[in-house]
């Protein structure tokens, strides 16, 4: 399994509250288009003013391939298309990691 880790900083213009529910309403339902998506997790700063980064997203795909293929399509564009609706892309990061479970308390 590999995942996309996208660091998000929220465009200027928006609020954080505007952000996120933008993110969460218009944004959440593309990513599950793209095709061959396995698992999509979100998770917010507990204080949002002190954050460097408003969100994290985390798209997890089978192999690297089907992450390109992914992105590649036409859901893929239209979904890089609309980050840019509320989210800064020069100032946001991303990185492609292979996860590794370490353990799972029970």
């Amino acid at each position: 399994m590999v995942k996309m880790v996208v660091l998000l900083v929220r465009k200027e213009s928006l609020s954080y509250e505007a952000f996120r529910r933008y993110w969460e309403d218009e944004h959440v339902p593309m990513v599950e288009a793209l095709p061959g998506v396995q698992r999509y997790v979100t998770s917010h700063p507990t204080d949002p003013e002190k954050s460097a980064y408003a969100g994290v997203a985390e798209v997890y795909f089978e192999e690297m391939d089907d992450l390109g293929a992914a992105f590649e399509s036409e859901a893929g564009q239209a979904l890089q298309e609309d980050a840019a609706e509320f989210s800064d892309q020069e100032a946001g990061e991303v990185m492609f990691m292979e996860e590794t479970e370490q353990f799972v308390a029970e």
